[in-house]
Parts: structure tokens; sequence; C-alpha cells
């Protein structure tokens, strides 16, 4: 059974789920830039989540939300003197490139926060109605946080100092645990920050605020309550304890089951920061040379409820254990192994999903993984291995690729022109035209490709500016 780390209660729990489909509501981006390889610890991690709950048994419908709507996009907007629709579609486009290259799926539902305002235009009335909201002076509508007796059971904050803060008032999206007070539903329209951007309500134009975007689209795409809420860590509080009042004081029922939070990323040691100069993209990587795949497989290789230190020099690690896992499927694939005796690979696999079903112990998993190539490596070097094994091994890879998305390469074409060029060398080398193979060589490198030699053939390897290989195909 699969057992989780429930923020809520801040223990490890057996997962069950509500009914026959788990409902799993995960905060996506605000896009107002390029999402970075913090937000995507995040995304891969609750992307592997959900494929270590359909592996055992429950079909899942996630739900990533847009922020399209807040202080950042807004401002990002007015800078650049664009309509905000415009602005945000270009950072939605592409992070949903990014996650493709990441191989981050299956998710059911995109919901825009832009397209849910009348949604949260009736929770807000909703909450108005049974007093747990208020409109204030300056036209904004507010939550009464003193209102809900179990506010901060999330972040375990102390209710003392909850009480004394409780008359204040914050407008902004974004606050520190020093701010207990009183938060936006909707923010009365300022022109001077606002600018052309704004929304009529009942309560006068305006916008929404942060926290009631993602407990109407939870609300409109799983009801009232779900299964299992994820996120970042620094989401906690307020945005996630903001939205377990919105939601409960709405709709009396309880919000989500379960929480799983993922814990922060640093870069060499540090916080990340542009400043810093330590701010990466995933595009920043792409541009060093480095593939979705193995940033992928980074993220997996780490703990999500432990803090990972990003280094270059650790993903150029990942890149070595990666062509391991390369190189030992192509010896799958070719080997001429005559052996009898079988391999008992359904052990490795439900070692596997022992490990990735006690909260997500991936670096236990892939461990699980390497010590399975070095046994068969070894019975591939004695000949011992049946042709069945191998084919049995294969299969499993496959099966256990389906949670972690990283161990198969994906290949890429090579052009008609490159592989011209390695027939004619292979020719001129099957000739003794080793000046003619040579120069074809150079030829084939100057196009940016490179070739090794091996037993069945010859690899042409697509070369990148930093000399970091990236695909890999056979002639």
């Amino acid at each position: 059974m699969l057992h989780l780390y429930n923020t809520l209660s801040r223990k490890l729990e057996p997962f069950q789920p509500m009914g026959a489909k788990v409902k799993m509501y995960t905060c996506g981006p605000t896009v107002y830039g390029f999402a970075h390889i913090g937000n995507f610890r995040t995304f891969i991690t609750e992307d592997l989540l959900r494929r270590v709950i359909e592996a055992n048994g429950y079909p899942v419908i996630q739900v990533m939300n847009l922020t399209d709507v807040d202080d950042k996009t807004m401002k990002g907007a007015n800078d650049r003197n664009m309509p905000l629709r415009e602005f945000t579609d270009i950072y939605i486009k592409a992070f949903f490139e990014d996650l493709k290259s990441l191989k981050v799926e299956g998710i059911a539902h995109f919901p825009r926060a832009t397209d849910a305002i009348p949604s949260m235009l009736l929770m807000i009335q909703k909450l108005i109605d049974k007093g747990f909201a208020y409109q204030a002076e300056d036209k904004s509508v507010y939550f009464r946080v003193h209102a809900f007796k179990e506010y901060g059971k999330l972040s375990h904050l102390d209710r003392q100092s909850l009480v004394a803060g409780a008359s204040e008032r914050v407008n902004q999206d974004e606050y520190s645990k020093d701010n207990l007070c009183d938060f936006a539903l909707w923010k009365a329209y300022d022109p001077k920050i606002d600018g052309p951007i704004f929304w009529e309500s009942p309560y006068g134009r305006g916008r929404p605020g942060w926290h009631i975007e993602c407990s109407a689209m939870a609300q409109d795409f799983l009801g009232p309550s779900i299964d299992l809420h994820c996120g970042g860590v620094d989401l906690v509080f307020p945005h996630h304890e903001n939205e377990i009042a919105q939601s409960e004081c709405c709709n009396h029922a309880p919000f989500s089951r379960y929480w799983l939070h993922v814990e922060h990323l640093h870069v060499d040691g540090k916080k990340m920061s542009k400043s810093l100069g330590n701010f990466y993209t995933l595009r920043d990587l792409i541009d060093k040379g480095f593939t979705g795949r193995e940033v992928r497989a980074l993220m997996a290789q780490s703990h999500y409820r432990m803090p990972l230190n990003f280094t270059l020099e650790g993903l150029n690690s990942v890149r070595q254990a990666l062509d391991r896992i390369d190189q030992f499927l192509d010896r799958l694939k070719n080997s001429d192994s005559s052996g009898a005796e079988e391999f008992p690979i359904e052990e490795t696999e439900s070692a596997f999903m022992d490990a990735v079903n006690q909260d997500l112990n991936f670096p236990k998993a892939f461990a699980i993984l390497f010590d399975m190539i070095r046994d068969v490596n070894k019975g591939l070097d004695q000949k011992k291995l049946s042709q069945h094994a191998v084919k049995k091994i294969l299969s499993s890879i496959e099966n256990l690729d389906r949670i972690l998305g990283c161990l198969q390469k994906e290949e890429q074409s090579v052009s008609e022109a490159v592989l011209e060029l390695v027939e004619a060398r292979k020719l001129a080398r099957s000739e003794r035209r080793f000046q003619d193979a040579d120069k074809i060589r150079n030829e084939i490198i100057a196009l940016g490709y490179e070739l090794e030699d091996v037993t069945n053939g010859t690899k042409v390897k697509k070369r990148h500016p930093c000399n970091i290989q990236k695909n890999t195909v056979t002639d």
C-alpha cells in the first residue's frame, strides 16, 4: 500500500482515496516569466506521484491551475503595455513546451484563473452571506480569519499570535507568517497600479485575490472535497492555509484529505536568485547542452521532503548514470547470450514498488535499479542468461519507466545528408581508403555530429557547442 507523509497530520499515512478515482489538485505556475528549476522540482515530483498512484491501480484526475492574474502578472503586462491575456499566453505556451521536455504528462485540466472569475465571485458572496467575509472601507473584500476556528491547522500556527493580528488586513498576494491577519478575497481597483486590467463585480471594479483562485478552480473541476493537494513547501502558508479556510467555510466540508509538499531547491548551496547569478530556467540548462530527461532524472533521484542542492556537476553525474543505463539497454537489445539461466526480475520490480510506495523513496528505487543492472551485466559477461530472461528484463524496464519517465532515451532523426556521409565513410573504410574515411569524418563533425565506431556499426551523435553529447542513433 502507498504511504505518504501528510503535512496536515505531520504523519506518514496509508493513502486511501475517497472513491474510484483520485482527485488531485496541484498548484501550477504564475505565468509572468519562464518557470525555474525550483518550480519544476515540484511539478516533476507531482508527476512521479501521479504515476505511482496509477501503478497502484487508482485512476487519477489531476488538475493544475495556471495563475494568470495576480500582482506579478498584472505588473508584467502593464510594464510591457500588453493585454494581460496576450502577455500570459507567451509563458503558458513556454510552460507547456517545458512540461513536454520533462515528460510531465497525464494532467487532465489546466484551468486559467481568468476563466474562473465568475466561480470566485460566487464563493466570495457565499462567504459574505455566512459571515466569513466582509467588504472594508477600501472597497476590497476580506476573509475574516478569526471566524474560522481551525485556521492554522495546516501550518500549525500559534493561535495566540493569530488573534493578536486578526484586526489587521493584508492586501498583497504573498506575505510572511508575521502577517497573521485578514486577507483579500477581492482587491478593489487601483488605477495607478492596475491600469487597464480589472473585472466588474458586485463589490465594484477589481480583481480576485490569489488564494480564492485555487479554491474556486479546485471546486469547479473536482468538487468541494478532494483526495490530495500538492505544491511547494513555500505554499503551506499563506496560500494553502487560506485555501483551506475559504473552501471549508464555503462548503462546510473537509477540503483535502492529504497534503503533500516538496522541499526547496538550492543552487550551489544558496537560495536561487537572479541577483546571485544562480537562477536557472529549464531553457538555461538546455542552452548549456543538457536535456529535459537529465533534469527529470536529477529531480527524481532526490527525496522530495529533503532540500535539493542543485549543481551543474550533479547534473553531469546524472548524465553519466543515464549513459550507463543507455549502454545497458543497448547491450540487452543486442545480446547474444546463449545461457539457460533466468533472472529474478520480479524481485527487482517488487522491491522497486515497495520503495516508491514508502513516501516516494525514489533514491532507494534507483539504488535497486542499479543493483539489478550490475547483476544482469555479470550474467551477460558470463553468457549465462537466456534470451527469454533478456526479453523479460527489457519488458520490466519498460514497466518501471512508466513511473520514472527517464530510463529510455528519445531518439532524434539524423539528416539524410549526414546518413549518406556515414555510408560513404563505411564504404571507404571497407575499401581501406582511410584518408578518404578521415576526410568524411571531418565533414560529419563540421555538420555538428560525431562518430563512435562500435562492434555492430557506427553511432552518430549530435554534438552540442559545449561538446556535450545529446542524441544517439545507430547506422
